[in-house]
């Protein structure tokens, strides 16, 4: 994000806590498709039937407005890490009440990423394929333009990338979950990967 727009960010965070809710609204509406995906990236595919990734951003958002005076950083980088830690907060507390109240199938595990932490427990480290800029993308300070781009795509574009970049999966593990051949999902995921830097491409300009 350039300075102006990261000066503008932190206009609206200043203004939100002076009581401005055209602020507010801007600020929460601009982070509301970067929490999907994040949201997303929380549990298993198989989970995801059990409970709808908008619902987790929708109490992700309640709790945010709510806490919003405890929110004490300055910055996109700081709001958005805010943001997370109520997110993982809430998808946590969802994986324990479901295996509290539901019985797993034999062998099956419930894998939760803690998006602060790339190597917790239960998350597939990817293969050793040589790397691009694009596998760290949601590491960048451009994390809201990033998600912005990645929501306008394709479907499947958009699945192979939550899988192989978000949850960092190898790409037979991605093949398997989207029933497709590695050969197919690696060329599905070059082509994604394209389609989202021609599309961060265009808004720069």
């Amino acid at each position: 994000m350039s300075d102006g727009k990261t000066a503008q960010f932190s206009k609206l965070i200043e203004g939100s806590r002076q009581g401005d809710a055209e602020c507010r609204e801007r600020l929460f509406s601009l982070c509301r498709s970067y929490l999907g995906f994040v949201a997303r990236s929380q549990v298993e595919t198989w989970l995801r039937r059990k409970v709808d990734a908008s619902d987790l951003v929708q109490e992700t958002m309640l709790e945010a407005c709510r806490d919003f005076d405890r929110f004490e950083g300055h910055t996109e980088k700081e709001w958005l890490a805010w943001l997370r830690k109520i997110l993982a907060h809430n998808a946590a507390d969802f994986v324990r009440r479901y295996r509290g109240t539901a019985k797993r199938a034999a062998g099956r595990e419930v894998h939760f990423r803690d998006p602060n932490d790339s190597h917790s427990p239960g998350v597939s480290e990817p293969a050793a394929e040589q790397p691009t800029p694009s596998q760290e993308f949601l590491q960048l300070d451009t994390e809201l333009r990033v998600t912005a781009a990645l929501a306008e795509l394709p479907a499947d574009y958009q699945e192979v990338i939550l899988l192989r970049n978000l949850q960092r999966l190898p790409f037979n593990e991605v093949a398997q979950r989207m029933n497709r051949s590695r050969p197919a999902v690696q060329m599905l995921w070059m082509r994604a990967i394209k389609k989202l830097q021609e599309a961060l491409e265009g808004n720069d300009e």
